[in-house]
């Protein structure tokens, strides 16, 4: 067994016995105050069933939260000591209990039509929420935490500090699991998982800290009226997720060109982009980095399109560095009139350059352009394909580069990962 496995297998299992225990607890010792077990379980449901469903790009790998509002509704529950003025007496096990059995009521609906459950996210939730019920449910509940903090600043200070240490352990729990998900380098996903808390991940944390601020001060018609600014936030984030959508289609229709008329073996440019993002992801790129790498990879040999006669199966890498340069500077030339970042039309220009001179992205675009071009359909071409990489990383090709493929490679390739 892959030790990735054994490392999700330990989460999804503890996540489990934590709700086993919510469960067996509730069962025995009964519902305490059940209106707002009821309330928050049903805002916990409708969240996931608004969740967000749009296909994540290549710079963004799944496991953002896509339903924020259940994530908001289950950390409220979490923090919430009082409702109204008056002392709620829930505990940890029956907030666990509730978060999972309306995550699951909310997903019923997902499955029916093929789309989850996505263990990784549901088990994320289980141990976040746990582990903030842990820090401040019992000293609540024993009124030490009020009789040391009070109500003013300093218990504020305190939901606070409790903010960052909850998403500092759900970065990490997304991280990890990834990490064990994509043999990816542990760095650079877990720089995406921070960076991703300074959006949605703030607002849900701001969310569900106020909700239970609110709760505890006017009861629980502060629920509704404190899910509106996260839910105007939701549909901003799905809006914005299907612009970057819309333009990476455009992007991979215009790619397709040099195939339609010819030029480039089908399917040439979409393995490109998908090796490159491997390759990228192996080497510590994240965020927009891949964008620009996917992009550029996609358009690569769109300056074949100004040849009178195609390159033998489009593989520039065989042509002389004169040419290839040739080729690469009227494609940037293409690229800059196509509204994408001007750091992809330099990408595609500098693809021909000696590679000390090129950035990162062109260093990887090139080689895996080139491997594609050598490799052929046969699994000793790609052995031989590496090994003329190998024997060109004086001038055209990177060593760290040739090594991250070959890596690549030997896991099989693009590393699926889990629907997000």
């Amino acid at each position: 067994m892959r030790p990735g496995a054994v490392t999700v297998g330990a989460v999804h299992g503890t996540a489990l016995v934590l709700t086993v225990a919510g469960f067996a607890s509730t069962l025995w010792y009964g519902v305490d105050e059940p209106g707002h077990a009821l309330a928050f379980g049903v805002l916990i449901a409708l969240g996931e069933l608004a969740r967000w469903g749009a296909p994540p790009v290549l710079g963004e790998l799944p496991g953002r939260e896509p339903a924020p509002i259940a994530a908001a509704g289950a950390l409220a529950y979490a923090l919430l000591g009082e409702s109204a003025g008056r002392t709620t007496t829930h505990g940890v096990l029956q907030i666990i209990a509730v978060v999972v059995a309306a995550g699951l009521a909310g997903i019923v609906p997902h499955v029916a039509r093929g789309k989850g459950p996505d263990l990784d996210n549901l088990a994320r939730r289980i141990l976040t929420v746990a582990f903030a019920a842990l820090c401040f449910q019992p000293l609540y509940n024993s009124g030490e935490l009020t009789h040391y903090l009070g109500q003013g600043p300093s218990y504020a200070l305190y939901l606070l500090l409790l903010l960052v240490l909850t998403a500092l352990c759900d970065a990490v729990l997304g991280a990890t699991m990834l990490r064990a998900r994509t043999r990816y380098p542990y760095g650079p996903l877990l720089r995406d998982e921070l960076r991703a808390l300074l959006g949605i991940g703030s607002a849900v944390c701001a969310t569900g800290t106020v909700m239970a601020l609110g709760v505890a001060a006017a009861g629980l018609w502060a629920l509704p009226v404190f899910c509106v600014p996260l839910l105007l936030t939701q549909v901003s984030f799905r809006r914005y997720a299907a612009v970057r959508t819309t333009n990476r289609q455009t992007i991979a229709s215009l790619a397709r060109a040099t195939e339609i008329a010819g030029y480039t073996a089908p399917g040439h440019a979409h393995r490109v982009a998908a090796l490159s993002g491997a390759v990228g992801r192996e080497l510590g790129l994240s965020g927009s980095e891949l964008t620009v790498l996917e992009y550029a990879a996609l358009m690569h040999d769109i300056g074949q399109l100004s040849l009178v006669d195609p390159v033998p199966e489009g593989a520039t890498a065989l042509l002389p560095p004169e040419e290839q340069r040739r080729i690469a500077l009227l494609g940037g030339a293409v690229v800059r009139q196509t509204g994408v970042p001007a750091a992809v039309a330099v990408v595609v220009e500098r693809q021909a350059d000696p590679y000390r001179d090129q950035p990162l992205p062109a260093r990887i675009v090139r080689t895996v352009n080139a491997y594609d071009d050598l490799a052929g359909d046969s699994a000793g071409g790609a052995l031989a394909a590496l090994e003329r990489l190998r024997l060109s990383t004086a001038r055209d090709h990177q060593p760290k580069v040739v090594e991250s493929l070959a890596r690549v490679l030997a896991r099989g390739g693009v590393t699926p990962v889990p629907p997000g």
